[in-house]
Formats: C-alpha cells, structure tokens, sequence
C-alpha cells in the first residue's frame, strides 16, 4: 500500500506552531477564500480585470492585489462584490445614472 503524500499548498505561508501558527494559517485562508470570492464574481460578469474595475469603478491596482492575495477588501468592498454578484445590470444601471 501507498503512502498519501501531502501537497505542498505554494499560496500558504509557512506557518510556526502554537497560536500563532494558527491565526497565521486562518489569515492565509481567509486571503485565498477572498481572492475566489473576486474571481468568482468578476467571472459572473464575464468581464476582464480591468473592464470589471472600470464598470464598476474600482481601482484596478486594488482589485488586482486582492486577487493575488496581496490586499484584503475591507467590509463593504465585499458587500459591494455580493450585490454585483447578485444584480450586476441593476448595479451598473445605477452608476449609469448618476
């Protein structure tokens, strides 16, 4: 019988033991869950990075770096992201309109 063999995960830091391994470990994760949640979304909308950013006006060097898990959004960002998601025509059918 074989040995499983671990994959080594690139996108993760490497982390120490004790607690803070941990809270490293959860940050790592939560960059990587919110970098798919970008994707994800400007995947929905069938739009380049910076067709996306400039739709909805976002600063492309900002929306970049989150999808490469450089910055995190702040909390409206991500609420802002899950009403595109949802209603991406009401969305830019109201910033048309101002």
């Amino acid at each position: 019988m074989t040995q499983a063999m671990l994959e080594n995960r690139s996108f993760l830091p490497r982390v120490g033991k004790g607690t803070d391994g941990w809270a490293q470990a959860v940050e790592a994760w939560d960059a990587v869950a919110t970098s798919a949640m970008v994707h994800r979304v400007r995947w929905h909308t069938g739009l380049t990075q910076t067709a996306f950013a400039e739709a909805y006006g976002l600063d492309l060097d900002h929306l970049r770096a989150v999808e490469r898990c450089e910055a995190e959004p702040d909390d409206a960002l991500r609420a802002y992201l899950t009403v595109i998601d949802r209603a991406p025509d009401v969305v830019r059918a109201a910033l048309s309109a101002g």
